[in-house]
């Protein structure tokens, strides 16, 4: 039986938590009774609330010494599992009373088996000691003492599940030298102790002094919050692999974050591909919480690609793969976007790109005096083959460099100014020398898919910085269709290939700055890790993306990382001996290491392992010989 006090707080507790009543009779309507579940059953060792089923258990036997942190492994319980700590100070002139009547009934049992001649009972003995230091450390104020009760309510669907999750937390508990007792009788207010309401309606406490009660803090778990911590909410994000700490699985969705940006950052081998392309391939799968337009299925993922890793996986699920630098294989910088109309400054955004992309070429920014050449070449440019600033003209043909070259030679000749005739000598081996092959004639397809892949790989090495830039500026006109929008992901893998390049470098980052507004995501992994972060435009791309993901780092490197994110002497030692794939993700205040999880499936369209390659290679030979 509850006494009168312990009733009135009961019913005060299930009015705020299931919603008051009106006073014609009827369900409430307030935020009370929208929070609350529609129905709660009251058994002798369970509740039934809502579509679930619930049991609390309550600590009645604790261990005699505790380490930090010592609640960690209830606090990672793969299952729902709430854990509610009720704290109370004690009043030093009581805790020293108490201190001293149990101090008491510890000697008097000391004396009493001393004088029947029994030998000493160790857990007698620990006890004297344990109330003597406390009794010190009271009297001199380095300690206190309180009344804590420590409850547990575990969650299942059935009430069958309910029995099996029971027993697994009290081994659990028991592994931890806990003793947990089943609330039986007691459900409703067993529940209760565990909501965060602030009251104890159990009441089953134990003293405990201020080191003790500090070792149970931080009250944090190993895993992730979960977007929405409702019992039955669906699983957001995309699988990332399996916790290092709990065992957990680790779901991220960057589309829930404040921008969608990722940067990945790693040491050659540390797996920072192998995890890229993970992520890209289960972008493609559908979300079944989030709705996508008619017809298309998942995010629309893009990829630069310098070293051709990502064909066998483009190829594998029907994507687009484009081999920049191949015979007849082009994208020309002259494109308007697709739907171009709509968007009014679209001629005046190729021009400015056109700026940037000579700059990139020569290797060195344009001068006050080059630049406005350049502007009117490029004005010049488009009027020859009839696109104007009417909006009617935008849908023609393109230009193309060797055009430009023209336009800058006339420049020249009709305003006597040589820079236009330098620009033009310097455009050469673009338009009809060794680089010419990417710039000689219109774009040959489209970068259109659910996944598109542009290689770089047969790229010279002194095109690599163009061709990236190239295929990344592809890539952003079709996310800036204003008549097309869906979430899109855009892969730039070896970004330290733009970030050489300063007026590369300030083009990616004001993609980064601006992604969001169109609904895509920017990836942005490096190896050069200590390069992208001695720029400030590097600093700032990092400082833009919500979803952070560091793999290996090298020595050399890792001061600078760990200056740059802020880790603690324990994420330096775990990047410093990370195996490949095992990665630490940082977004704000969520810090979790992991080790990178794929199917058998997917380990073979996403791995490089050479051995596995050459295994490949050696059966497609077989199979092509007669």
């Amino acid at each position: 039986m509850n006494s009168p006090n312990t009733s009135g707080l009961l019913r005060r507790a299930a009015r705020r938590v299931l919603g008051s009543t009106s006073s014609s009779g009827s369900a409430g309507t307030g935020a009370g009774a929208v929070a609350g579940p529609d129905a709660v059953e009251v058994g002798p060792r369970w509740l039934r609330v809502g579509d679930g089923y619930t049991a609390t258990l309550a600590i009645t036997g604790y261990p005699a010494e505790v380490g930090g942190g010592w609640l960690e492994p209830l606090l990672s319980y793969p299952g729902r599992l709430d854990v509610a700590l009720h704290v109370d100070p004690l009043n030093p002139a009581t805790a020293a009373k108490r201190l001293r009547k149990q101090q008491g009934r510890l000697e008097s049992a000391r004396r009493s088996a001393a004088r029947d001649g029994k030998l000493d009972d160790p857990e007698t003995e620990a006890a004297a000691a344990d109330a003597a230091d406390m009794a010190f450390a009271l009297a001199r104020g380095e300690s206190k003492l309180f009344r804590v009760g420590l409850y547990l309510t575990v969650h299942a669907r059935t009430a069958e599940d309910l029995d099996a999750e029971v027993e697994e937390v009290r081994s659990l508990a028991s592994s931890l030298l806990l003793d947990a007792q089943p609330a039986a009788w007691r459900s409703v207010q067993g529940w209760t102790s565990t909501l965060p309401l602030g009251v104890d309606l159990l009441g089953m406490r134990r003293t405990l002094d201020t080191p003790a009660l500090a070792a149970s803090f931080p009250f944090t778990s190993p895993d992730l919050p979960a977007a929405d911590p409702s019992p039955h909410a669906p699983l957001t994000g995309r699988l990332y692999g399996v916790n290092a700490s709990s065992n957990g699985l680790v779901l991220w969705d960057r589309w829930g974050q404040d921008n969608y940006n990722s940067v990945t950052l790693a040491r050659s081998g540390a797996g920072k591909s192998y995890f890229t392309k993970l992520e890209a391939l289960r972008s493609l799968y559908p979300d079944p919480h989030r709705p996508t337009p008619e017809g298309e299925v998942g995010v629309q993922v893009f990829v630069i690609d310098p070293e051709d890793e990502y064909q066998r996986l483009t190829e594998a699920v029907g994507g687009t793969y484009l081999h920049l630098g191949a015979p007849d294989v082009r994208l020309n910088p002259f494109d308007l976007p697709p739907g171009a109309q709509r968007i009014p400054d679209a001629l005046t955004r190729r021009s400015l790109f056109l700026h940037t992309l000579l700059a990139v070429m020569f290797g060195e920014p344009l001068t006050p005096q080059e630049t406005a050449v350049l502007d009117r070449a490029v004005t010049a440019t488009y009027a020859r083959v009839g696109i104007t600033a009417d909006r009617r003209t935008w849908s023609r043909p393109a230009p193309l460099l060797a055009d430009l070259a023209d336009a800058l030679d006339d420049d020249s000749t009709a305003t006597g100014d040589p820079a236009g005739t330098d620009l033009a000598a310097r455009l050469t081996p673009y338009v009809s020398g060794s680089f010419s092959g990417l710039f000689d004639g219109p774009t040959t397809r489209a970068p259109d898919g659910h996944l598109v892949a542009i290689s770089l790989r047969d790229l010279p090495d002194e095109l690599k910085s163009v061709g990236t830039l190239i295929a990344l500026d592809a890539v952003w006109r079709r996310v800036l269709d204003p008549h097309h929008r869906r979430r899109r992901l855009v892969v730039v893998d070896e970004a330290w290939l733009l970030m050489h390049q300063p007026e590369a470098a300030k083009f990616l980052y004001r993609l980064a700055k601006s992604a969001r507004k169109y609904w895509a995501a920017l990836a942005f992994v490096s190896q050069d890790a200590g390069d992208v972060l001695a720029t400030d435009l590097g600093k700032a791309i990092v400082s833009n993306a919500s979803t952070q993901v560091l793999l290996r780092q090298s020595t050399q490197a890792i001061d600078t990382i760990a200056d740059a994110f802020r880790l603690s002497d324990g994420e330096r030692a775990y990047l410093l001996a990370a195996g490949p794939g095992e990665a630490l993700l940082v977004s704000g205040t969520n810090r979790v290491a992991f080790h990178a999880l794929a199917s058998d499936a997917e380990d073979e369209l996403i791995t490089t392992d050479p051995e596995f390659l050459s295994g490949i290679s050696t059966d497609e030979e077989d199979d092509l010989e007669p």
